[in-house]
């Protein structure tokens, strides 16, 4: 059986490898992708705690996050996809709304 610190350090490792991936890249699949990292951490931060607890409670959030990030997956990419069409590029850098 592993130990709850087990996931709970993996999940450290995990939102931290997010969290450099959004500070450090400007590519937005990249920063989509580190964002997505990070929320799944979180989950398995639910996930390891509710397993320690013996509760059905943290499965369940899970279970609703996952749907919602699964819906805002489908939009995100849809909007890196026009955005794309739109400027040729997926630099942050190179992409504002202010500008035409």
């Amino acid at each position: 059986m592993v130990p709850t610190s087990a996931y709970l350090i993996l999940a450290i490792i995990l939102f931290g490898i997010g969290t450099v991936g959004v500070l450090i890249t400007r590519n937005m699949i990249v920063l989509f992708m580190s964002i997505e990292i990070m929320l799944n951490a979180a989950n398995m931060v639910l996930i390891a705690f509710s397993k320690a607890l013996n509760l059905v409670d943290g499965h369940v959030i899970v279970f609703l996050v996952l749907t919602i990030a699964a819906a805002e997956a489908a939009v995100g990419l849809a909007m890196i996809v026009m955005v794309y069409r739109n400027r040729e590029t997926v630099n942050v850098d190179r992409f504002s709304l202010m500008k035409w």
